[in-house]
């Protein structure tokens, strides 16, 4: 079966707590594992949430601030020292590519990692950038999801990332009976071939059986100011992980440091149809453990009623299930 879903490493911010490491982000779709913004100790937290090194297909990283990037000279060790065979890409903006070389050859190991560095430049003002594949990787097929990145508005150069599956098609069990079609292998026949004769000459092509199924998508926004990119890489998502630095009552600290309030996030996610919202990157100036999670779903209640989660470490989140068509 497909696996979907979001996987946290970790929820902190600048600072990490006792109850939360800095940021990282494992999304499961399919075949594709993308590691998003592996900040400081993210490969323990691999270890705690049953990630192996072997599952990443990607790794793609908002920007070069210590807590989103961090932890990647350990994950590109952990490649090496578990000799993953697949090339594992690496997306971050362009200007940020000295640190991240830095990064991959921050101590004395042996290099057996394979990774491809794709660093995301915006010419041109700025419009959405499909990052490319690499050969073999994984679900690069037809109708596999395709990654695009847009700029935000932070303090360095930093951008946000969205997944789309594009809308395909599914066969109809009503429709596969009406037909004379039996479960079993005459089905995996019609879905290979689009075409199936029956035993009584009859012929059943694929589209006359099939219902439209809806693409799902992903959208992870991370530190930035309210932009237009913001809720661009937000329209219609199925599962929004989105930056929510403050509270509300701290707006001038956001707006000093470029960051998004949990009220800013939530307001985003109910004006572009979000279906689940997840908040994450949490100040540690919110220190009880207890009571963050109430004080931050309060307030994005007061704006969201969509499905939500206020992340915690090691949390899983699934993937909603696929729109009606």
């Amino acid at each position: 079966m497909s696996r979907r879903e979001l996987v946290v490493l970790g929820t902190a911010s600048m600072v990490p707590t006792r109850t939360r490491n800095h940021n990282g982000y494992v999304l499961f779709f399919d075949d594709q594992a993308i590691l998003f913004d592996p900040g400081e100790g993210t490969q323990r937290q691999m270890t705690f949430a049953g990630v192996s090194a072997t599952d990443l297909t990607r790794i793609a990283i908002t920007h070069l601030h210590g807590d989103h990037s961090l932890g990647l000279a350990g994950v590109a060790q952990r490649l090496s020292g578990d000799q993953v065979r697949h090339t594992v890409p690496i997306s971050f903006p362009a200007s940020g590519e000295p640190w991240v070389r830095h990064l991959l050859d921050a101590s004395a190991y042996d290099h057996h990692e394979r990774v491809a560095l794709q660093p995301v430049a915006f010419p041109g003002g700025g419009l959405a950038v499909t990052l490319p594949r690499v050969d073999g990787e994984r679900g690069a097929g037809p109708g596999a999801p395709v990654l695009a990145a847009r700029p935000l508005d932070h303090r360095v150069d930093t951008v946000g990332y969205r997944l789309d599956e594009p809308d395909g098609a599914s066969l109809d069990p009503a429709a596969l009976a009406a037909a004379g079609v039996a479960p079993g292998p005459a089905v995996g026949r019609l879905l290979r071939d689009g075409v199936l004769v029956l035993d009584d000459g009859r012929t059943v092509r694929r589209e006359a059986v099939s219902v439209p199924r809806p693409g799902q998508s992903v959208a992870f926004v991370m530190d930035t100011r309210l932009c237009d990119a913001v809720e661009e890489l937000a329209d219609g998502v199925d599962l929004l992980v989105v930056e929510s630095t403050f509270l509300h009552r701290d707006a001038e600290l956001a707006a000093r440091w470029a960051h998004l309030t949990c009220r800013q996030a939530a307001i985003v996610a109910a004006r572009t149809g979000v279906r689940h919202l997840v908040l994450t990157h949490f100040s540690q100036r919110y220190r009880v453990p207890d009571e963050l999670p109430a004080e931050f779903e309060r307030e994005a209640r007061e704006v969201f009623d969509g499905g939500l989660t206020v992340a915690a470490d090691l949390d899983r989140v699934p993937l909603p299930p696929r729109r009606r068509p």
